[in-house]
């Protein structure tokens, strides 16, 4: 399920170097900085990439959360800083709210 949510965010990443100026250095996989001291978005560019991950999730998966969220604001480490950790948090997410998905 892991390397499902990485595809579905590191594609919704391609999508928004498209569609935005700023660029999310794509190469570095889970790798790539998001937001924060080594980020490359601003934070309407990081609201924008939640919109098109949430999206992405929805359209793959079938499966709806607010990802910018108390809960991710309250998180030791920001799941917004990296690809890996935004991946790392959905996996988080939907071990949590969905079990019956850990399975798939």
């Amino acid at each position: 399920m892991r390397e499902k949510i990485s595809n579905i965010v590191l594609s919704a990443i391609e999508e928004f170097n498209i569609t935005y100026e700023q660029k999310i250095p794509i190469e570095l996989g889970e790798a790539a900085p998001l937001f924060g001291k080594e980020g490359v978005l601003d934070s309407l560019g990081l609201v924008s990439l939640i919109v098109m991950v949430e999206q992405a999730l929805e359209d793959e998966l079938a499966i709806s959360f607010i990802l910018a969220d108390e809960k991710a604001m309250s998180q030791k480490t920001s799941p917004f800083l990296k690809a890996g950790l935004l991946v790392d948090y959905i996996s988080r997410l939907i071990e949590e709210e969905m079990p019956v998905w850990t399975d798939r």
